[in-house]
C-alpha cells in the first residue's frame, strides 16, 4: 500500500501544481535513562496513526490503512472498526473525533458517525464542495455548543448536534482557493477557533454568529503575517502557549516552484512580532507534520520534501525548549520508536501518545520538566 504521507503529497501535488503547474538552565530532575525503553510501549506496529483522541477510560486511535481503534484504559484491550474486522466499511482515515454520544472518523470518502448507543457506524457525503468536497482532513468538537467543526478540502462545514443541521462556510479570500481548504482545527479558549488552511489561517470569534463576516480574521504571509516568506503558507498544527501562537507549517517545493511552501514553526505574539525556527536553527528539516506541548517543551514531528522526486520523507522528532527556543533531536531508539515519520501526537496528563507511519508509542511523563532521551542540542535561539 502507498504510504500515508505520499498519498497526500501526490494528492495536492495534482491539485496545485499540474493544473497551471523564565530559565535559561531547567532543573535536571531525571537522567537520559529515566524515559528509555521501559518507559516506552509500542502498539499497533505496522500502522499508520493519522489521529488521537482522548474520551474518559478510552484512547481512539485514526490509521491508514487500519481503519479506528479503541483502547481501553480499564483492561489495556484493542478493539479495532475495519474492513478486515467487517464492522466499518473504510480504512482509511485522516481524523478522529469523540463526543458523549458519538465518534466521528474523516475520510476522503465523507464522515463516518459511530452511535455508540447503536454500535454502528454510518457514512455521509456533502454535496457541495466538487469532486474532493468529500475528503476531511480535521475533525474538532466543541462541548459547550454541542458543535462538530469539520474540516473539508472545500468548505468548513458546522454541524449543530442539537438541530441535526448541517451548515457549509466558504471561506474563500478572493480568488485563492487554498484560503478554503482545511487542514487543521484548533480550540483557543472558550471564544476562538483557529482552522489553518492550505494559504494560511482562519480566526473565528465563537461570542458572535458565524454569518456575520466581523466574526472572522484572516491571517496569511501578506501584510508582514508568517514573516512574508514563501508563495504562500500552509498551515498543518496549531498550539497556543501562553500569549503565543505556534504554527506547523508545510513543506512543498518543486524546481520550478523552490518557494512554494517553505515550512518551518512559526511562533506569533497575537500583535505583531514574528519568529520562525527551521532547519537552519537545527531542526532536521522543514515540514511539519505535528506539533504538540508538554510542560516547557514543544515536540515536533518533521519531514522533507524531495523536490525532484516530489514526496515526503520523515526526519524523526525535535524537542524546542519554549522559553529558550533550544533545539533537541529526541534519540527514536531509545524510545523504540522505529519510524522517522512521526504524525500525531496527545498528551493525556500521564502519557505521551506519539503517531507514527510503523505503529503507536507510548511514552511515561512523570514529570513535564524532566529531560528527554535526546541527542546532543542542535542549536540556540539566535
Amino acid at each position: 500500500m502507498e504510504s500515508y504521507f505520499n498519498v497526500i503529497t501526490r494528492k495536492i501535488f495534482n491539485l496545485h501544481f499540474l493544473p497551471t503547474q523564565f530559565f535559561l538552565i531547567i532543573l535536571i530532575l531525571f537522567s537520559f535513562t529515566c524515559f528509555a525503553q521501559d518507559k516506552s510501549e509500542v502498539f499497533l506496529k505496522g500502522a499508520a496513526v493519522t489521529d488521537i483522541v482522548e474520551e474518559e477510560g478510552f484512547i481512539w486511535v485514526a490509521t491508514y490503512g487500519q481503519g479506528i481503534y479503541r483502547y481501553s484504559k480499564a483492561d489495556s484491550k484493542w478493539m479495532n472498526y475495519s474492513t478486515k474486522s467487517g464492522n466499518l466499511s473504510d480504512d482509511l482515515f485522516y481524523a478522529i473525533e469523540v463526543s458523549k454520544n458519538y465518534v466521528w472518523a474523516a475520510s476522503v470518502e465523507g464522515l463516518f458517525t459511530f452511535t455508540k448507543k447503536a454500535g454502528r457506524w454510518d457514512k455521509r457525503k456533502f454535496a457541495q464542495g466538487g469532486e474532493f468536497g468529500n475528503w476531511i482532513r480535521s475533525l474538532k468538537y466543541d462541548e459547550s455548543e454541542n458543535v462538530l467543526w469539520i474540516g473539508r478540502f472545500r468548505n468548513i462545514t458546522r454541524f449543530d448536534l442539537r438541530r441535526r443541521k448541517y451548515v457549509d462556510i466558504n471561506r474563500m479570500q478572493g480568488t485563492d482557493q487554498k484560503s478554503n481548504t482545511i487542514k487543521t482545527i484548533s480550540f483557543d479558549g472558550d471564544s476562538l477557533i483557529w482552522f489553518g488552511t492550505e494559504s494560511g489561517v482562519h480566526i473565528f470569534n465563537k461570542k458572535k454568529k458565524y454569518t456575520d463576516p466581523s466574526a472572522w480574521r484572516y491571517l496569511s504571509n501578506k501584510k508582514k503575517g508568517f514573516k512574508e516568506e514563501g508563495n504562500t503558507v500552509s498551515v498543518s498544527s496549531i498550539l497556543f502557549e501562553g500569549r503565543n501562537v505556534w504554527f506547523g507549517t508545510d513543506e512543498f517545493v518543486t524546481v520550478e516552484q523552490p518557494d512554494f511552501n517553505v515550512g518551518g514553526v512559526y511562533i506569533f505574539d497575537r500583535r505583531f512580532y514574528w519568529d520562525r525556527i527551521y532547519k537552519r536553527n537545527g531542526l532536521g528539516a522543514n515540514g511539519i507534520y505535528a506539533l504538540c506541548r508538554v510542560g516547557n517543551y514543544i515536540w515536533v514531528g518533521v519531514y522533507e520534501f524531495d523536490k525532484q522526486q516530489k514526496i515526503e520523507y520523515g526526519k524523526g522528532l525535535y524537542l524546542i525548549n519554549r522559553i529558550t527556543r533550544q533545539i533537541n533531536e529526541v534519540d527514536l531508539n531509545k524510545l523504540d520508536i522505529t519510524s522517522s515519520t512521526i504524525l500525531s501526537f496527545h498528551f493525556d496528563g500521564t502519557y505521551l501518545w506519539i503517531g507514527t507511519e510503523e505503529g503507536l508509542v507510548r511514552l511515561k511523563i512523570e514529570n513535564e520538566l524532566a529531560e528527554w532521551p535526546t541527542n546532543k542540542p542542535t542549536s540556540q535561539k539566535n
